[in-house]
């Protein structure tokens, strides 16, 4: 079942990229789909980049139609990982639209420069080099396809943790209008209207267009300022043109959206430890007084798709895109009035990206070979304002990070029989990172570039420019057995490669002297900013069957991962130059191991549907090597592997009936996670213990498909759970206990003088109806 998420019209619009949905098309010479789905139904996938049934696909792949997550009112892909074992996916902190994925106990939830996610978000094969703007919503989808383990032979960005693939519809041959409506809870009113019409009698040419309005009240409200919180105002369009030839196709597509929510305030878990603000009863509701700069989200992007045929044998592909999002966006830590830990911050993100790809069929032997390349700029910068500490202190941070990329990359088929087929692949990966960090304090009133009358107080304790490139060639191999079109057996082995790269908020100042001759040099400080690659082996068994006339679909796997030098950025409090701050710390933690296994599986018995998944995981640090009093010092023993609760999964039935010639489904589910952690380090004040969400809808589509009215309700029993947070509390450094005052009781401060442990929560529960017209 579907977790709830800002329930949105069947079809909407997230900040930044979701008008990017229908940009380009790799798959538009893919017939619509046909194999299974996670409700039963039939979808084919291109997870291969060529059509074939997902039972035939020797990957751990979960595919969703795209009227099954209409038919469940899902709003954006956050909702996925309720319906996809051992994934997580939930919108990050402060703001609705950047994503912290985990697929299998990998992945980043840190968003500034400098550090790459570990799932690659793809749409239509256009990578999102950034988390910002990533939480996309759902519209005009064919499928959506969430696949598990490394994928850097058959994708353009090496991804060590998975993949979560977007494909979207092409435009029709002839005039089309749709619109959709929803209204609900929290005064939700969201309007979506696309049309396209072909611009040539014969339906080659053709034109189409989508524009979104999308508004919702705030879940609580900021007691401060008197905005609401969690709230949503985002407006976005998007145009396409398509030529449809008989061996040609080519998409151009641009698109721009402007989010206007207020910044998500977080809910303090402790009383202020100076002012003594008492925990506000409602989770919902905030107190930051951060309201500079104002939270504004604008994104947009163009990107030209062609795809030729000159045999039925070849097929010829590429990709051109570019993409740039600003982010501006008040991050008040403390979630208080006074600015004890606040943090106005910047986010300017371009990339520009280049792929081809070769496909050929062959009888016995398919494969595909390409090229991929990225260009990607990334820059942050933020003041880190602790007034209440020294008067008028902010260290500034400006961070730019880039990115250059490019890989070859192969993988073949090989039918040794009719019935077994070797799969083998590789990928050589060339990564190149420059870096420029600058970190300098001000007093009097924060950094100029966020408007403040600080004056800049000694040397700068980072002005660092740097470079560094690193190299991987990482294989992939599978043995697929097919006894018949029912079944198959897989094994495969993959690695997955990340570069490194340099902290964006570490101190130079504080770069030990590794030569001992007295002076900081440039090499030390670059030893001292910087990262490893890191790197996963991936062995994967796996059982897809479909059993009594194809009416029960079942899909078995059981993974083990061997994860080195894992990359664990994080910030915490410091010193620098005999003043309080906050400092980067990127550790290569050493080693980690994830096992475990995945279950999903429909039933269609008549007219009721039973669909289900489950999934464990033993993620565990094997070796997690840290500084405590300048010795390195293994902790694998006091430190959990975050955002990865060791069990999940749903259960649904859904039932379909005649009515008036149309269709009624009624469907009802619920979805589970054990215990999840936020961080390494484990927090009773920001981990989320076990919790289970209902969901429930009633839909009826009128014959012909011409309308359909629907209504959903998400998280019926008004679960309150913690979906992210910020600590910035004295702590045992080895066992990661929280060290409290004596007299109080609460926790001492690390870094400012109100204590931070904020927590942000999913959302509440929500009703609403949705209503669509198609002419």
């Amino acid at each position: 079942m579907i977790r709830p998420r800002t329930p949105v019209c069947t079809a909407n619009v997230r900040p930044a990229l979701a008008a990017l949905l229908a940009a380009v098309a790799p798959g538009a010479l893919v017939t619509p789909a046909q194999a299974e789905g996670t409700d039963g139904s039939d979808i084919v996938v291109t997870a291969r980049h060529r059509s074939e049934s997902a039972i035939k696909v020797p990957i751990a792949i979960t595919a969703f139609s795209g009227q099954e997550l209409a038919d469940k009112g899902t709003a954006d892909i956050t909702e996925l990982a309720d319906s996809v074992p051992n994934v997580t996916l939930e919108a990050s902190r402060g703001s609705n639209s950047t994503l912290s994925a985990f697929i299998r106990g990998v992945g980043q939830q840190d968003p500034v420069s400098g550090f790459e996610q570990g799932v690659g978000i793809y749409l239509d094969n256009v990578y999102l080099n950034r988390p910002q703007a990533a939480v996309l919503d759902i519209y005009d989808v064919e499928r959506i396809e969430v696949l598990r383990g490394p994928q850097g032979t058959l994708y353009g960005r090496n991804t060590v943790g998975g993949a979560i693939k977007y494909v979207t519809r092409k435009l029709a041959d002839k005039p089309t209008l749709s619109m959709r409506g929803s209204y609900g809870s929290y005064h939700q009113a969201d309007g979506v209207i696309t049309a396209s019409t072909p611009l040539t009698s014969d339906g080659v040419v053709r034109a189409g267009g989508t524009f979104a309005r999308l508004t919702r009240g705030g879940f609580g409200k900021n007691l401060t300022t008197g905005e609401d919180n969690y709230n949503k105002d985002i407006v976005a369009g998007r145009v396409s043109f398509e030529v449809h030839g008989s061996k040609v196709f080519a998409r151009l597509s641009g698109d721009y959206t402007h989010d206007m929510s207020a910044a998500r305030g977080g809910h303090r878990e402790i009383p202020g430890l100076l002012s003594g603000t008492p925990v506000l009863p409602k989770v919902f509701d905030s107190q930051g007084g951060l309201s500079s700069p104002r939270q504004d989200i604008k994104a947009g992007g163009a990107s030209l798709f062609i795809e030729a045929r000159p045999t039925s044998a070849l097929t010829l592909r590429s990709t051109t895109a570019w993409r740039k999002d600003n982010s501006a966006t008040p991050i008040d830590f403390d979630a208080l009035p006074a600015a004890d830990v606040d943090v106005p911050g910047f986010y300017k993100n371009s990339q520009i990206s280049q792929e081809f790809q070769a496909l050929f069929n062959m009888g016995k032997l398919n494969g595909m070979v390409g090229f991929y390349y990225l260009n990607a700029d990334a820059l942050t910068q933020f003041d880190v304002r602790l007034f209440t500490t020294v008067a008028g202190l902010a260290a500034y941070t400006n961070a730019d990070i880039r990115t250059d990329t490019m890989a070859g990359f192969a993988n073949l088929t090989y039918d040794l029989t009719d019935q077994v087929a070797l799969e083998v692949g590789g990928r050589y990966t060339w990564d190149k990172r420059s870096a420029y960090i600058l970190r300098q304090n001000y007093l009097g009133g924060g950094s100029p570039t966020f408007g403040g009358a600080g004056v800049a107080f000694g040397a700068p304790s980072t002005n660092f420019r740097g470079s560094a490139s690193f190299t991987k060639f990482t294989p992939r191999a599978s043995l697929t057995f097919k006894p018949n079109s029912d079944n198959t057996v897989f094994f495969s082995f993959s690695q997955g490669f990340k570069g490194g790269g340099f902290d964006p908020r570490g101190v130079g100042a504080n770069a030990p002297d590794l030569n001992a001759d007295g002076i900081r040099q440039d090499s030390e400080v670059a030893a001292y900013l910087s990262f490893r690659p890191e790197k996963v082996n991936s062995y994967e068994i796996g059982y897809k069957t479909r059993l009594f006339d194809r009416k029960l679909n079942l899909n078995l796997a059981a993974f083990r991962m061997d994860y080195t030098d894992v990359q664990i950025p994080g910030s915490v409090a410091c010193t620098v130059a005999g003043l309080p701050s906050f400092c980067g710390v990127v550790s290569n933690a050493g080693k980690a191991r994830m096992q475990g296994f995945e279950a999903e599986g429909s039933w269609k018995i008549g007219a009721l549907t039973l669909a289900g998944s489950l999934g464990y995981i033993d993620a565990k640090y094997l070796q997690y090597i840290t500084l405590i009093a300048g010795a390195p010092t293994d902790v694998a023993a006091n430190r959990k592997v975050q955002n990865t609760p060791a069990w999940s999964g749903s259960a649904s039935a859904t039932y379909t009936a005649d009515l008036s010639g149309g269709k009624l489904a009624l469907s009802g589910g619920v979805s589970w996670k054990s215990t999840t952690y936020q961080f390494e380090i484990p927090n009773p004040y920001l981990d989320q213990p076990a919790y289970a969400l209902f969901d429930a809808s009633a839909v009826y589509h009128a014959p012909g498909g011409h309308w359909s009215l629907g209504l959903y309700g998400k998280n019926l029993a008004d679960k309150r759970y913690k979906t992210s947070g910020y600590t910035f509390v004295a702590a045992n450094a080895t066992t990661g206990a929280i060290t409290t005052n004596p007299l109080t009781g609460l926790p001492i401060s690390a870094l400012g003088k109100e204590g931070v442990l904020t927590t942000y929560w999913g959302n509440p529960r929500q009703v609403f109806v949705t209503a669509s017209l198609n002419f």
